[in-house]
C-alpha cells in the first residue's frame, strides 16, 4: 500500500491463447494432428467468440483494462481451449489412456505460451501452470520445467471427480507432486469447477452443478489434510480459489470434530468399538489437526468477496484471504472492481484491507510490493475511496458481489 492508495493484486484472473496461436508452442511432431483437430473444432463458449475474447491474450489491452480497474498485478489461471481438449482445461474430464499423449502436449503448449505472456508484463503476472495426474513422473518434470521457466503462480491441481479413474487426492501416489511444489516454494492451487463429475445437459443438471461445484472443489482440502500431505511436506501450501470463503470456519469446525472423534476412537479404552476402525492410523498419518494445518499451510483466493464473508475474516485468517476480480469472466468485477472492493471492505481497518486486497497475494505468489506500489500510486484505488460504502450498484454490473442479500453458505 502506498501512502494514499491500495496496491491491488487480483488472485484470480484467467487467460489463454487464441486457438491457432498455440501451434508454435507444440512439438513439431504434433503439428499435423493439431491442424486436423483445429480444422474441425467448434468452440462452445460464447465469450471466447465475442469481440472481447482477445482480453485473454492481448497483453496491452489487458494491462490497460486492469489498470483502469485499479489492479496492478494478477494471478493467471487458464481460460481458453488448449490443443486437443474438448473444452476449457479447467472443466475437461481426465483424458483416457488413448487421449493422454495429445492432451498432455496441449497443456504443455499452454504452459509455454503462458511463460511468454507473463514475460510481457514483468513482475505483474504470476502464471499458474497446468499438469495432468495420469502420469506423476511427467507431472513432476513439468512442474520443475515451468518453475525454471519463470512461472511463479504455482501448480493448478486438477480434480479427481467420481468416475475419473484417478487415485483420490488423499493418495500417497501424488507425494512426488507435493514434494516438488514444497521444495520449489510454489503453491498448489485448486480452482472451482475442475472436480465436479459429469451431470448431463438438462436444466436440472446445470442447476445441480451450480449447487454442488464448490463442494466438490472443497474436497481437496480434507483429502490433503486427512491424507497427511502436510505432515510429510510441511512446506506445502494449498490455495482454494473462487470457491467462496464463508464456508471455511464451519468446515474447519466439522473437520476438527471428525479428527478428534476418530483419533479418540483408537485409544486403548475405546479400541474395538465400531468406530475405531475408521480412525485407525489417522493420527500418525495426519500429524496436526485440520485447523492447525489450515493456519500453517492454506489460503483462499476469495474472488469477489462479499460483506457477510468479510465479517468472518478473523475466523478464516486475515493473513489467508486474497481478493480476486475473476477478469475477464462475466461474473467478475471488471470494470467495477473499485465498487466491488467497497462493497466487501468499506469501513474496515486500512491495514486489513491492504492485506486482503494485495499484501497476502504478494506474499504467497512472490510479487514485489515495493515495485507494484509505484504503479499503484498512479492507478490504485484511494484509501478514502474504499472507505466509502457503496450506495448505488452499477446498473450493468454482473458480479455476484453486487447481488442483493447474501448469507454464509453451507459450503
Amino acid at each position: 500500500m502506498t501512502e494514499d492508495r491500495y496496491t491491488v493484486i487480483s488472485a484470480d484472473c484467467h487467460a489463454g491463447a487464441d486457438l491457432l496461436d498455440y501451434k508454435p508452442y507444440l512439438a513439431s511432431r504434433h503439428h499435423e494432428a493439431f491442424d486436423a483437430w483445429a480444422a474441425t473444432y467448434v468452440n462452445p463458449y460464447e465469450d471466447l467468440l465475442a469481440d472481447t475474447a482477445d482480453r485473454n491474450w492481448n497483453s496491452d489491452r489487458r494491462i490497460a483494462e486492469l489498470e483502469a480497474d485499479g489492479i496492478v498485478a494478477e494471478v493467471v489461471f487458464p481460460n481458453t481451449i488448449p490443443p486437443f481438449f474438448p473444452s476449457a482445461s479447467l472443466m475437461a474430464p481426465a483424458p483416457t489412456r488413448e487421449e493422454f499423449e495429445l492432451r498432455w502436449a496441449g497443456l504443455r503448449a499452454h504452459n509455454r505460451w503462458l511463460t511468454d505472456f507473463c514475460a510481457a508484463a514483468p513482475g505483474r503476472r504470476a502464471g499458474v501452470f497446468q499438469i495432468l495426474l495420469n502420469d506423476v513422473d511427467e507431472a513432476v518434470a513439468e512442474i520443475r520445467r515451468s518453475v525454471a521457466a519463470g512461472l511463479t503462480g504455482g501448480l493448478l491441481l486438477p480434480g479427481t471427480p467420481p468416475g475419473s479413474g484417478l487415485p483420490e487426492l488423499h493418495s500417497s501416489a501424488y507425494d512426488p507432486i507435493w514434494a516438488a511444489c514444497a521444495e520449489l516454494g510454489v503453491p498448489v492451487n485448486h480452482h472451482a469447477g475442475s472436480a465436479s463429475p459429469p451431470l448431463g445437459e438438462e436444466p436440472a443438471a446445470r442447476a445441480v452443478f451450480m449447487v454442488e461445484t464448490t463442494w466438490f472443489s472443497h474436497r481437496a482440502l480434507w483429502h490433503l489434510v486427512f491424507g497427511g500431505a502436510f505432515r510429510r511436506h510441511p512446506g506445502l501450501r494449498l490455495v482454494l480459489t473462487e470457491q467462496g470463503s464463508g464456508w471455511i470456519p464451519g468446515v474447519l469446525d466439522m473437520l476438527d470434530h471428525y479428527h478428534a472423534r476418530l483419533v479418540a476412537a483408537t485409544k486403548p479404552d475405546t479400541a474395538g468399538t465400531a468406530e475405531s476402525k475408521f480412525g485407525a492410523g489417522l493420527a500418525d498419518a495426519m500429524g496436526k489437526g485440520p485447523s492447525e494445518v489450515w493456519r500453517e499451510n492454506c489460503f483462499v483466493g476469495a474472488s469477489f468477496m462479499r460483506p457477510h464473508e468479510a465479517a468472518l475474516r478473523h475466523r478464516i485468517g486475515l493473513d489467508k484471504i486474497m481478493w480476486g476480480s475473476d477478469y475477464p469472466h462475466d461474473e467478475g468485477t471488471h470494470p467495477y472492481s473499485r465498487e466491488g472492493l467497497r462493497v466487501a471492505y468499506a469501513g474496515l481497518p486500512r491495514d486489513e484491507i491492504a492485506a486482503m486486497a494485495g499484501g497476502n497475494a504478494a506474499r504467497v505468489y512472490g510479487f514485489d510490493l515495493e515495485r507494484l506500489g509505484r504503479l499503484a500510486a498512479r492507478v490504485g484505488p484511494t484509501v478514502q475511496e474504499l472507505d466509502e460504502p457503496l450506495k448505488e450498484i452499477p446498473a450493468d454490473a454482473t458480479s455476484p458481489v453486487f447481488a442483493p442479500g447474501g448469507s454464509v453458505r453451507v459450503w
